[in-house]
């Protein structure tokens, strides 16, 4: 796959694959993605991160191609990208939006009446102040601050045996809501994931460039979507040097942890 041959597009987890998992830095990545930026090729976030947390991200390293945030919940695309497009559900002054999910405050309306009548102890990132966050996640205070800024997903950290998660999550269920599991958190959405998201911008891209190859990222159980809509899906190796349980045609097990498996996997599959 030599993008100077074809139109690639990578797909890419952030927590655990681009960026480190305890430092959630993305210096290892950045030469690699600055010679990607120089070839043409376009690399989309696809994350359970805000917007507002993507776009750290993105000025970093200097991408300006769409992105998917909070699991599928919506596709944000800088105004113009795809000229011809005209089936987005609101703008704003910089992003013409694709909304898939129900809105966050939806999602905890829904969480509270399955709470209450089940009297279950659900917490999620709406129920914390920042400071309780940095301290759950590792973030510092300004990124847990961005991380609050959710519009289309809640992040419940659940505690239990696993009875008692299984439990929760099934009241979760019956509610309409759907659940994943990510690197660290349960992530609850309501009618999204990463693969509805990640289907929609290949065809765009296909409209826009004429064909294209993808390639997709991940780490966790929660970007299985996405890696299924892909040509070339891959798999990085977690913290402890494992790969989650994940069983996908044609999926490619890169040895290294988080950056380094993504740099090695997109080095061999693109020739950068």
């Amino acid at each position: 796959m030599n993008p100077m041959n074809t139109n690639t597009v990578i797909f890419t987890d952030l927590d655990g694959t681009l960026l480190e998992h305890d430092t959630y830095s993305s210096k290892m990545v950045m030469p690699l993605v600055a010679g990607l930026n120089k070839a043409g090729v376009a690399i989309v976030f696809c994350s359970s991160k805000t917007k507002a947390e993507q776009e750290v991200y993105r000025k970093k390293l200097c991408i300006a191609s769409p992105f998917i945030v909070e699991d599928g919940g919506a596709i944000f695309i800088s105004k113009g990208y795809f000229p011809l497009f005209r089936k987005y559900h609101r703008v704003t002054r910089d992003y013409q939006v694709i909304e898939l999910g129900i809105s966050y405050r939806e999602i905890r309306r829904i969480l509270k009446k399955v709470r209450e009548e089940n009297n279950l102890a659900i917490y999620g990132f709406g129920d914390m102040n920042t400071a309780q966050i940095a301290s759950l996640t590792g973030l510092n205070m300004a990124q847990a601050k961005l991380a609050k800024k959710r519009e289309y997903e809640e992040t419940l950290n659940l505690t239990g045996s696993d009875e008692e998660i299984k439990f929760v999550l099934s009241k979760i269920e019956e509610s309409g809501l759907s659940w994943s599991r990510g690197g660290r958190f349960y992530s609850v959405t309501g009618g999204s994931n990463k693969g509805k998201a990640t289907e929609i911008l290949v065809g765009l891209f296909n409209q826009k460039l004429g064909g294209i190859k993808t390639i997709g990222v991940g780490d966790s159980l929660n970007d299985v979507p996405m890696l299924a809509a892909v040509d070339v899906p891959v798999l990085v190796q977690k913290p402890g040097n494992y790969w989650e349980k994940i069983e996908l045609p044609r999926l490619y097990k890169v040895s290294g942890v988080g950056p380094q498996g993504w740099v090695q996997a997109i080095k061999e599959l693109t020739g950068i």
